[in-house]
């Protein structure tokens, strides 16, 4: 349609509208003149006319006193412009916090408005929601910028007075800031990349939470009714692990939900369809006596190396290693190599004979750090090298601390926890050392012995 079309078009619609209003006009008239004719020629015409003028006046008035009544407020004075970037939380001083709450409102409209209402009373800003659907209800997990003078106490009771229930708080911090769907692709190109980062994944997921890898052989009847999909109940979620056995996680303090569930369970099946992954080169060190040794990842593959060493080893070793005599070797190695209990470090002369395993293994919530170093090897840097690349790693993988179970005669040990210059904290039970080494103080030191470091070609 043309410009003139469209003013043709318009100009006649004003045209019939005109006549209409006219129209309408003289008809109203018309029943006007007719109604006063009626009522002045009747018996009490005069006092009609004058009883409905005051009807109609009583009316408008009161019609005006209800509107100014029931009106807006006047405006209040205007406040001083707020800095950019300023939130609601920005009260005197500045001061804020950031907090993960998750409750459960009613899964019916309006009901994120109240709960988002509620909290807006005490200044906090909402920074990310992520939804949670349940059969009874919905479970909101948020992201919050509270003010730093708010106690979890307030933000539990607003989140009430807003319909919230079941409700659970956290502080979080700058890393929670990330979108999950950003957080979710990055945990899924770590364990794409390594297989041992399926644990740590999960547990980043799920938050504060204790994983288990039950292995086939030893998961008897629990592990054996775990269905292929896997199951959760509450704050236990069962899956069924690729490499065989169960991945059992737990979670006592906020049960799990269904989509929290499909997360975990698609980072359980991209492993499995991955596979095992090529072990990646190492760095070969050149000690200060003049010798070389490679220091890489180790797996399963390296099952018959580590067996050869252990003959090797005299009883005493392997004592202060295991604590205690050795029963099924084979078996026990098979778990220390798997990337589902930790990672292992081994190193490796030039010949390719393997004299030394650290291992970091998960033990819950918790992170363990044990060395096995075949004697001809001992006290030339080689575990306690092992040691700083295992406490680097843990400290990558975002544990707090780390420990080492030991006895007080090992001094190799010792002298290697304590030449990480990291806070120590000594445990003495029955004869057995526990030391943990806080890693949230600062980095690890650097090497204190001069040793040289260049990335071998081949594994």
């Amino acid at each position: 349609m043309t410009d003139e079309t469209i003013a043709k078009s318009s100009h006649r619609h004003h045209w019939r509208r005109d006549l209409v209003e006219v129209a309408a006009l003289f008809a109203a008239v018309a029943i006007a003149d007719s109604v006063a004719d009626t009522v002045v020629h009747g018996p009490d015409g005069p006092v009609l006319l004058w009883a409905s003028a005051g009807a109609l006046l009583a009316t408008a008035g009161f019609h005006t006193w209800w509107s100014r009544r029931r009106g807006p407020a006047p405006p209040a004075a205007t406040p001083p412009a707020a800095a950019p970037g300023a939130t609601p939380a920005a009260r005197p001083g500045g001061a804020t916090t950031l907090w993960r709450m998750r409750t459960t409102v009613r899964d019916e409209p309006g009901s994120l408005a109240a709960l988002g209402l509620a909290l807006a009373d005490l200044g906090v800003d909402i920074l990310s929601l992520q939804t949670h659907p349940l059969g009874d209800g919905t479970v909101d997990e948020l992201l919050l910028r509270a003010p730093a003078t708010l106690s979890p106490t307030e933000l539990a009771r607003a989140a009430a007075e807003g319909g919230g229930r079941d409700t659970w708080l956290e502080r979080a911090d700058a890393h929670d800031l990330v979108d999950v769907p950003t957080r979710v692709l990055h945990l899924a190109t770590r364990t794409a990349l390594d297989a041992a980062e399926l644990p740590l994944a999960l547990r980043r997921l799920l938050g504060r939470c204790t994983i288990r890898s039950i292995p086939a052989a030893g998961s008897g009847a629990a592990g054996g009714s775990v269905p292929d999909e896997g199951m959760w109940e509450g704050t236990v979620m069962r899956l069924r692990d690729p490499s065989g056995g169960t991945v059992t996680i737990d979670r006592p303090y906020l049960p799990f939900t269904p989509t929290e569930f499909a997360r975990a369970r698609a980072l359980v099946e991209l492993d499995a369809r991955l596979g095992p992954r090529a072990v990646r080169p190492g760095d070969v060190l050149t000690l200060p006596e003049g010798g070389e040794i490679t220091v890489r990842r180790a797996g399963t593959g390296d099952l018959d190396a580590a067996r050869e060493m252990h003959e090797r080893c005299s009883p005493a070793t392997l004592s202060q290693r295991y604590h205690g005599p050795v029963g099924d070797t084979d078996r026990y190695l098979h778990h220390l190599l798997s990337p589902r209990f930790g990672r292992t470090l081994a190193a490796y002369t030039t010949s390719g004979r393997l004299v030394a395993l650290g291992h970091l293994l998960w033990d819950g919530d918790e992170t363990e750090v044990a060395l096995l170093v075949e004697d001809a090897w001992q006290r030339r840097g080689v575990g306690g090298e092992l040691l700083r690349r295992l406490v680097a790693m843990a400290a990558e993988a975002g544990c707090g601390s780390v420990y080492a179970v030991t006895t007080a005669s090992n001094t190799g040990v010792v002298a290697a926890m304590r030449a990480l210059e990291l806070p120590l904290d000594y445990q003495v039970e029955e004869g057995t050392l526990v030391i943990t080494a806080r890693l949230a103080a600062r980095p690890p030191a650097a090497p204190a012995r001069p040793t040289t470091v260049r990335r071998a070609t081949g594994g």
